[in-house]
């Protein structure tokens, strides 16, 4: 039998990502293709650089999307700051500080590990008394929303502290842009990665990157070759520099278009507006999750409102559930990972997915599920509390 078109079905993406993506930016992916070198296509470059430096709030002019997913964006901060022998203060508090860790190792250095519990944010008490017993240290590394939880961290503290100690601070900020304040110059970070696939609403594939004059100093008096060629930046600027443009890859054309759009509607709906939305939705999300009996593992001052950590009713198959909820209402939201496995769900209400709509939708969906599943929740309140929430916030407005 011949294998046809595939065709996938319209799912509701609520997990830790991807999240929806609008409308705007699927017609902005089917464009016409156009040649990587095209005066149109490197015009329209100059133009991504600039929107990214208005959603990381930077003057940087190294700010750019790597032709590739966030753990990219990850990796060529790490390979391109990172010489054999380097000490670096990483901070783990979930999943992805831990891969911070494997990307130190692999470029040679030596990763002085801060610990704390999953759920919580980074403790910058922690991270001073990182600094008091390695002085020597030259990079600090943390996750400022840490996507495996939940949390959020204090990054203007945290980039505070490495200053005083003279480091140099990468920051992973993929599921924080576009949903909670980013401030690259304001809180001095030096490299920062993300991801277009969160909050900015765009297809997975590329990983915006910024990296502050310093750091680029330091690149260009390293001692050893970046050990990538692909992700060194000393390279890539050559194409995603100004001037006359050198052929380093082609590009993914027609990702890079709905990441401009994606990047636009950003701009159009501005940063602060953004934020609020974000925030409002997960406080309506909030009071229905609550109103049905079910908890949240991150501390209220803690809590990232795009990624919410949801505790598992008692005698729930929680994956059974999540197969329920996406065959019968084509709703997808994630599983715990590492420490978190099998305790929590993550509720996403990231980008386009941070609607009124997507929170009645989901925890409608929740509702009939839980209640089949014979969960020790309260039925046929969650929509009604969260939407009286949400009206109260519209009215403080």
């Amino acid at each position: 039998m011949a294998i046809q078109s595939f065709h996938p079905p319209k799912r509701v993406l609520m997990g830790p990502g991807p999240s929806d993506v609008s409308e705007r930016v699927l017609q902005a992916l089917a464009r016409p293709t156009i040649g990587h070198l095209d005066p149109l296509f490197v015009a329209m470059m100059d133009e991504v650089k600039q929107l990214l430096q208005y959603a990381l709030q930077t003057k940087n002019p190294m700010t750019l999307p790597i032709s590739a997913p966030g753990s990219a964006g990850m990796e060529a901060c790490f390979v391109n700051l990172v010489e054999p022998g380097d000490k670096v203060i990483v901070c783990q508090n979930g999943v992805f500080g831990g891969r911070m860790k494997e990307n130190v190792e692999r470029a040679g250095g030596i990763a002085v590990m801060i610990e704390d519990a999953w759920g919580t944010a980074v403790d910058p008490n922690k991270v001073a008394e990182a600094f008091k017993k390695n002085p020597d240290a030259k990079i600090f590394a943390f996750v400022h929303a840490e996507t495996s939880t939940g949390a959020l961290s204090d990054a203007r503290t945290l980039a505070q502290i490495a200053k005083q100690h003279n480091a140099l601070v990468i920051m992973d900020c993929v599921t924080s842009v576009g949903g909670t304040p980013v401030l690259l110059d304001e809180w001095q970070i030096d490299a920062a990665y993300s991801g277009t696939q969160k909050c900015l609403s765009a297809p997975p594939g590329l990983s915006p990157v910024s990296f502050s004059q310093r750091a680029l100093d330091v690149i260009k008096t390293r001692k050893h070759k970046v050990q990538s060629w692909f992700l060194d930046m000393n390279l890539i600027m050559g194409y995603w520099g100004t001037g006359k443009r050198a052929y380093h890859h082609t590009a993914p054309i027609n990702n890079l278009y709905g990441l401009h759009e994606s990047l636009v509607m950003l701009q159009n709906e501005s940063l602060e507006k953004a934020w609020q939305r974000h925030r409002d939705h997960h406080l309506a999300l909030r009071a229905g999750i609550e109103a049905m009996g079910l908890q949240f593992i991150v501390k209220e001052q803690d809590r990232l409102p795009q990624l919410n950590a949801v505790t598992i009713p008692d005698g729930v198959d929680e994956a059974a559930v999540r197969t329920q909820l996406l065959n019968d209402h084509n709703l997808e939201i994630g599983a715990g990972l590492g420490a978190l496995a099998g305790k929590i769900w993550r509720i996403g209400l990231m980008g386009t997915s941070s609607s009124m709509w997507h929170v009645e939708y989901c925890l409608n969906a929740l509702d009939k599920v839980l209640g089949k599943a014979g969960a020790k929740i309260k039925t046929g309140v969650a929509v009604d509390s969260a939407k009286a929430a949400f009206g109260k916030l519209a009215k403080a407005s």
